[in-house]
């Protein structure tokens, strides 16, 4: 699922662009203010931005979402697919996010497993049409560096271009947030010494995976104004949850949350969240920030040369 902030007595600045729906203005007006007043301490104080990149980020995906997007390629957004029946209505509300924020764009989802459609099948679809292929997965692993365009070169017809995984990015590291403020954290745990974060990832044998999930933790510590956060997986590799919470708890943090890493809901992200012993996030969902995301993947990967042989594409 990221997401300029001015002085608080500071007018907002005037958004020129074009709105696309009541929805997306009040989302926009929602994330400045929460911004703004993210960066206000309890004594009146303003604290610098948590990320130098943080407006960047807002900025590019905000313009890039108000642009029509009638007459492009399709967006075909790629799930992992589970078998919790909640993966399928969360994506599907996901993608509803990314319609109303680019009307006349057509996206599709295709699954890597396990639910419909499946990638290869969703891409036949498409004959000879242009194509973006956007995976909803947060790092880089085998399915991003071998399932997907290996899908991609089989569709013989197709012109596709396969855009990066959207982590490690500052809008996910928003989303994220706001995930664990809707579960419970306050800005008052931020400057407890017994507080922590185990970011829960899906975990893979890929070190590049693991890189990624790394880099997500200290973006997300740093937002938490340098709160411990402790990446760990539900499979493939170490630390797991349970062995990422005790190492925590050795150290003196007793109030440790679990920040799901997860796109949606599923087996992974359910272990997950019952090992935590005080807070659980919700999966990230269909979060503003998590659509925005999808759609500024899409647009950087439009303009990218297509690759002669997608199986042989290095994802940045």
């Amino acid at each position: 699922m990221t997401e300029s902030a001015a002085h608080p007595r500071e007018s907002l600045a005037p958004n020129t662009m074009p709105l696309d729906s009541t929805a997306e203005l009040l989302t926009r007006i929602t994330a400045q203010l929460g911004a703004q007043l993210s960066h206000v301490q309890l004594n009146g104080g303003r604290r610098p931005m948590s990320s130098p990149i943080l407006a960047t980020a807002v900025s590019a995906a905000s313009a890039g979402s108000s642009t029509a997007g009638t007459g492009g390629p399709s967006l075909v957004a790629v799930a992992h697919g589970s078998r919790d029946p909640r993966a399928l209505h969360t994506v599907t509300r996901l993608l509803d996010r990314v319609r109303e924020l680019r009307p006349g764009l057509d996206v599709r989802l295709g699954h890597i497993e396990l639910d419909e459609p499946l990638l290869p099948d969703t891409l036949a679809g498409l004959g000879d049409r242009e194509a973006v292929v956007v995976p909803l997965l947060l790092g880089r692993g085998h399915h991003v560096k071998r399932d997907i365009p290996d899908a991609v070169a089989a569709a013989a017809r197709l012109r596709a271009r396969i855009a990066p995984p959207l982590g490690p990015h500052p809008l996910l590291v928003e989303a994220l947030y706001a995930r664990l403020t809707d579960a419970g954290w306050r800005s008052a745990d931020n400057a407890g010494r017994g507080a922590a974060v185990v970011l829960a990832a899906a975990g893979s044998r890929d070190p590049e995976s693991a890189a990624d999930a790394r880099h997500t933790a200290a973006m997300l510590s740093e937002r938490l104004g340098g709160v411990p956060v402790l990446p760990a997986y539900a499979s493939a590799v170490s630390p797991t949850v349970p062995e990422a919470l005790r190492a925590l708890a050795a150290r003196g943090r007793h109030r440790i949350a679990v920040a799901s890493y997860f796109t949606a809901p599923g087996r992974f992200a359910t272990a997950s969240r019952s090992a935590a012993p005080w807070i659980a996030a919700a999966p990230l969902g269909s979060h503003p920030a998590l659509a925005r995301l999808v759609l500024q993947r899409y647009d950087e990967a439009r303009t990218a040369p297509y690759a002669a042989d997608p199986r042989r594409l290095v994802t940045a």
